[in-house]
């Protein structure tokens, strides 16, 4: 395990633990404030994302922004990462060997983030990180906490372009993790 940012950014920065490698344009690694109290998980990059180099920067990442607008967050005042840090091909979701070859990496991004919250955005993060019998329809805005960390499942900004239905679900989820992160 790395002990600083510099070491962690270093290990992947040549990193072909997997196929996703072949395809990168750049390495997504994550991004925002170090220290926050408050760390979003989603699955993967996109192509706006892969050309890049920053996760949510494309159409779900701006609905994402104006969510935060919305609730009075800063993007900068949390850190935003990834399941895999290498787009898949057509923005399809990360196999299982993909997700595994990356974990070790967002894991190390949890030790030196140290947040007291991780909103987990999709199906793919939820599973990746609390394991494959939890589904998001199910635990979506339910507070789940493990080995100190509180964790909030919720829709992924992709979802909420193809259902706005659920753009209310995730506005309530993420007043949710605001006022909690405000009591602890």
């Amino acid at each position: 395990m790395v002990d600083t940012w510099e070491e962690l950014e270093k290990s992947i920065v040549n990193c072909q633990k997997c196929r996703l490698a072949k395809g990168r344009t750049n390495i997504v690694f994550g991004i925002g404030n170090k220290n926050a109290d408050i760390m979003f998980v989603g699955e993967g990059p996109g192509a706006d994302e892969d050309r890049l180099g920053e996760p949510f920067i494309g159409k779900a990442g701006k609905l994402m922004n104006m969510a935060f607008d919305a609730i009075g967050l800063k993007r900068e005042d949390v850190y935003i990462a990834n399941i895999v840090k290498c787009r898949p091909p057509l923005n399809r979701n990360p196999e299982f060997d993909e997700a595994s070859a990356c974990l070790n990496y967002l894991r190390a991004q949890v030790i030196l983030v140290k947040p007291k919250i991780i909103v987990l955005l999709g199906s793919i993060a939820l599973q990746n990180i609390l394991g494959k019998e939890y589904k998001i329809t199910a635990s979506r805005g339910k507070w789940i906490e493990q080995k100190g960390i509180l964790y909030m499942p919720t829709w992924h900004p992709a979802a909420l372009l193809r259902d706005e239905t659920k753009k209310i679900d995730f506005i309530n989820d993420l007043k949710e993790v605001l006022e909690r992160n405000n009591t602890i």
